[in-house]
């Protein structure tokens, strides 16, 4: 690789980098304000949300990685043109498809990202989101003890918290446990904290005082404490984890367990997400050839470069919203798959055709003598004199 592929190979791959993290970080907000009642509702630290939340960016990454390459390889031709690089490396000799090399380098740096993010990272990230989820929705302080509410657990056992705080701490617990028909008893802490051993899940209750009434007896038997603990593990109630489609490695998907109750029951599914996942690599290909074919022959600084990028944007959006369909119809329709690879081998060879051709993409004359009559209409009506 020479010191122009270097270069270029290098200014390609930084403003991936710069553009795929701000887009990753603007969606990965939006994503994560869903999940914000981890802390507020359910009472979980800022490192379970963070984490809960982080683990879908491999997913975001999927999609978003083959759009930050087009407009990395965008930003780089327009930076190349601006300087008049482009014009000399074709005065030197450089033919658009020797241009296109570097470029070529980049993509297949970034479909090896995709191609390993959408066969494990992704699908991995997935899993531990429902399996994250599972562990903090099985446990009925979670799901049933509202800040400020009676929570019936039995049909003799109420518990109500006060509120909820940082670090899972439960603030103002209050228990009336009469499942024992030979006595009563009613614990008020200070706070409390779930604890999970190997023999079940304890209430640990600290600063408080419990209230025994005994059957027989007039007085209740008052003990403070400092710290008591609650056995919960009846109320901890655990839950199966079944696997959905996007949490399926590639090789899972390739390989299903014929006796897989989710595989008998949406098998076609399983197909269209299969060769969503191989058609994932692909994209980067097809966005960087239609979009150095529409911007990367060599033009003076005087021919504007609008028209092309409005064309390529057009393309690959186009492009990339027509697989969406296609992976939709291919749920219930095989032969969409089939309709996607062509679509996009298509593109691909329609990009490589215009970049060995040398075409150079400019809007119709017709179409520009309209727009600069219509601007010397508008221009002529403003330097109208007013009338009194």
């Amino acid at each position: 690789m020479g010191s122009i592929d270097k270069y270029i190979f290098k200014t390609t791959l930084a403003s991936f980098a710069l553009v795929l993290v701000s887009l990753t970080g603007v969606i990965w907000i939006t994503q994560a304000l869903r999940g914000i009642d981890l802390m507020t509702s359910q009472g979980q630290t800022i490192l379970t949300f963070l984490g809960i939340t982080g683990l879908v960016i491999p997913a975001l990454v999927l999609i978003i990685a083959p759009i930050a390459l087009m407009i990395a390889i965008s930003h780089t031709l327009n930076k190349l043109a601006t300087d008049s690089e482009i014009i000399v490396m074709n005065a030197a000799g450089f033919s658009p498809i020797r241009l296109f090399r570097p470029f070529f380098l980049a993509t297949c740096v970034v479909a090896a990202l995709v191609a390993f993010i959408g066969a494990y990272l992704a699908p991995d990230g997935m899993r531990r989101i429902k399996q994250w989820d599972a562990e903090i929705t099985a446990d009925v302080l979670t799901n049933i003890l509202q800040p400020g509410r009676f929570a019936q657990l039995d049909q003799n056992l109420t518990i109500r918290i006060r509120e909820r705080l940082p670090g899972g701490v439960l603030g103002g617990v209050f228990v009336d446990d009469r499942r024992d028909p030979q006595e009563r008893v009613t614990i008020i802490a200070d706070h409390g904290t779930v604890q999970k051993t190997d023999r079940g899940s304890y209430l640990v209750l600290y600063d408080g005082n419990l209230q025994r009434f005994e059957v027989g007896k007039r007085d209740p038997a008052l003990v403070a404490f400092a710290r008591y603990a609650f056995d919960m593990s009846k109320f901890s109630q655990g839950r199966d984890v079944t696997l959905g489609i996007r949490e399926r490695y590639l090789w899972e998907l390739m390989w299903p367990d014929e006796e897989d109750k989710t595989y008998q029951q949406l098998s076609g599914q399983f197909f269209a997400e299969l060769h969503d996942r191989f058609m994932a690599p692909i994209y980067p290909f097809a966005f960087a050839a239609l979009t150095f074919a529409f911007l990367g022959a060599p033009r003076t600084t005087r021919q504007s470069r609008n028209f092309s990028i409005g064309g390529s944007v057009f393309a690959v959006f186009g492009l990339r919203m027509v697989g969406f369909a296609c992976s939709v119809m291919a749920v219930k329709t095989p032969l969409a798959a089939l309709v996607q690879y062509l679509m996009l081998f298509g593109g691909i060879g329609v990009g490589v055709w215009m970049i060995v051709g040398g075409v150079v993409v400019e809007p119709p004359p017709r179409l520009m003598e309209a727009i600069n009559r219509n601007n010397e209409r508008i221009a002529r009506l403003f330097r109208r004199p007013a009338t009194a």
